[in-house]
């Protein structure tokens, strides 16, 4: 008789507690979006994965705008390989992000204005 009241109990608590956690948790995401935590949240998000820019890339690599496509892969060659053998990873990450931004670039200055 005891452990089926104790059962009960334990049924009927986690029941209550339940219910509580979705009603605070539907709370804080009221607040949430009246405050403007939710949208200050989405802007961080957004700023973190932001592209890389093409001075931004021309800076990392140490070309200029006048460059050419032949001087932009001498450079990230050397600048990869040197990573790649005593560097950091996340230099060369850079420096592959630089590239890829860079023939992004050049590939639309390819095909001309559409």
């Amino acid at each position: 008789m005891a452990a089926r009241i104790l059962a009960n109990l334990i049924v009927i608590g986690s029941g209550v507690m339940a219910r509580a956690f979705v009603q605070a948790y539907r709370q804080a995401l009221a607040n949430a979006s009246r405050s403007g935590a939710a949208q200050e949240a989405v802007q961080t998000i957004k700023r973190a994965s932001k592209t890389m820019t093409e001075s931004e890339a021309r800076q990392i690599l140490g070309v200029a705008e006048n460059s050419s496509w032949q001087d932009i892969l001498q450079k990230y060659d050397t600048l990869f390989e040197r990573n790649a053998t005593n560097g950091s990873f996340y230099l060369q990450s850079k420096v592959h992000r630089a590239k890829e931004c860079l023939e992004s670039i050049e590939q639309m200055k390819a095909q001309g204005p559409s």
